[in-house]
């Protein structure tokens, strides 16, 4: 018989099992384990199939999220990982890394009276079971159009953008700078929170749908936009979508931050993830030992949190959060806040670094800090910090990470004059197209809107999608 409303509104929110916090901060193993198929199943009957489903609204790429859980309460999890493909090209990815507190979950109509949904551990989930036990199947694709599509970049908009298109007949070609292909799924996300393997797969499926990937190709220096749209050129493309993100690290500016020991995140985390770091000795890579050392992170984002829990991985005896603000400011999502705390993360909370001192031989030595207090709110509606007179301390560090932010990759924008920037340096876009001011080129993700979220990124690339769809097919009209 099936339940009804009040039945499911009684079932709590089932808890996602994970390793035990003194445990996994000495490993990279994933840190969140998975549910298995019962408490899928209960935690999925949760969902009372509402009529008007906000849920799907606050999904970025509009994945059916009340069919698909509808699917695993029936315990067909196929047919839930192939209503989650229809619309996300990379579920198993985003089950893991998307803050769905923010987005579907966060309108999810049971979170009205208690906890929503969790729609995110469902879809990881779902993603997982067909990895493990279904074979590949061909999905509906559209007859070939003849038409060539670049994705410049391998990252979260390019490859969402990059599925849909093939799906939609036309050829496409993903450019990837770097020797994988992945862009921040694999070098920003550390191997505990997303599994190399993972994002692995699901490219080889993109491949499977016919998608080229063209590996080490710097687009902006090993060759432009301007000289692939060339229709001189018997290899040229009819659009562009140009997904290269945020890879500019901002930094801090202050006195010391040249000194041997002081690493951007960006810098630190891919040195960690390509060169796989955290396989230490089996691979060794240009990365100091932590062992039995002192590191400061600075910043208070999920990338500062991904940088820090890395570094206590790696052996550090104090593994530090330096933030200006408090806790309640910090932009990191609160599941990862909560495991930092319980692998022995330190936050050092209401604190602004002054200066790096440095040994006589050019190596970090410590950080001169500031503490702070809270003032008016500013600009971005958080409390300013403000400095306390007189309250600065040194602490003694080996290593800084600064992870405050990026900004736009330049590469692209200096050598193409006509493509229309802003004052930031992220191309200019219509938001409703993805169309940029130059003639069947496209953008999304962190190169359009800074620094944001992989399904944010993925939204940016279905867009895009859609709309190179509908320029090459009426050409004349755009």
């Amino acid at each position: 018989m099936a339940m009804t409303n009040k039945e499911r509104m009684q079932i709590k929110r089932q808890h996602m099992p994970e390793q035990p916090a003194n445990v996994r901060n000495a490993n990279f193993l994933e840190v969140n384990l998975g549910y298995d198929e019962e408490t899928a199943i209960l935690e999925a009957n949760r969902c009372i199939q509402c009529k008007n489903p906000h849920c799907i609204e606050g999904c970025p790429v509009s994945v059916k999220i009340p069919q698909f859980l509808q699917a695993i309460t029936e315990r067909d999890f196929k047919k839930a990982a192939q209503i989650l493909k229809e619309d996300n090209a990379l579920p198993a990815v985003c089950g893991r890394v998307c803050p769905q507190e923010e987005q579907c979950e966060k309108v999810c109509i049971i979170g009205n009276k208690g906890v929503p949904v969790a729609i995110g551990n469902l879809e990881r989930f779902a993603a997982d079971w067909e990895r493990n036990n279904a074979e590949f199947e061909m999905p509906p694709m559209m007859p070939k159009t003849g038409y060539r599509v670049a994705i410049v970049g391998g990252g979260p908009a390019g490859l969402s953008c990059a599925g849909d298109l093939i799906k939609m007949g036309h050829d496409v070609t993903v450019f990837e700078a770097l020797h994988d292909i992945g862009g921040v799924l694999l070098y920003g996300i550390p191997e505990f929170r997303l599994p190399k393997d993972i994002v692995n797969i699901e490219v080889n499926v993109l491949e499977k749908l016919g998608v080229n990937f063209v590996k080490n190709f710097v687009v902006g220096m090993t060759e432009t936009i301007d000289e692939l749209l060339d229709t001189f050129n018997s290899e040229h493309y009819d659009a562009v979508f140009v997904g290269v993100g945020a890879g500019l690290p901002y930094f801090l500016n202050i006195k010391g931050e040249q000194l041997n020991g002081v690493y951007s995140a960006n810098e630190y985390l891919t040195r960690i993830n390509l060169m796989k770091a955290y396989q230490f000795p089996n691979n060794d890579t240009p990365i100091m030992d932590l062992r039995g050392k002192n590191v400061a992170i600075f910043g208070g984002g999920n990338t500062a949190m991904d940088a820090v829990r890395t570094a206590k991985r790696l052996g550090a005896e104090n593994a530090y959060i330096l933030y200006r603000r408090t806790e309640a400011e910090m932009p990191a999502r609160l599941e990862e806040i909560k495991h930092a705390k319980e692998e022995g993360i330190q936050f050092l909370l209401l604190n602004a670094p002054l200066e790096f001192t440095g040994t006589e031989d050019g190596w970090l030595k410590s950080v001169i800090i500031q503490r702070m207090e809270l003032g008016e709110p500013d600009a971005s509606g958080r409390r300013r910090p403000v400095p306390i007179d007189g309250a600065i301390e040194e602490i003694m560090i080996d290593t800084a990470v600064i992870a405050i932010g990026n900004g736009s990759n330049p590469t692209i924008n200096q050598t193409t004059p006509d493509l229309k920037v802003n004052k930031w340096g992220n191309i200019t876009v219509d938001e409703t197209t993805m169309k940029t001011s130059k003639k069947a080129v496209f953008a999304g993700g962190d190169i359009v809107t800074g620094g944001a979220t992989v399904i944010l990124a993925m939204g940016a690339g279905r867009t895009a999608a859609k709309a190179i769809d509908e320029y090459l097919n009426n050409q004349e009209v755009w």
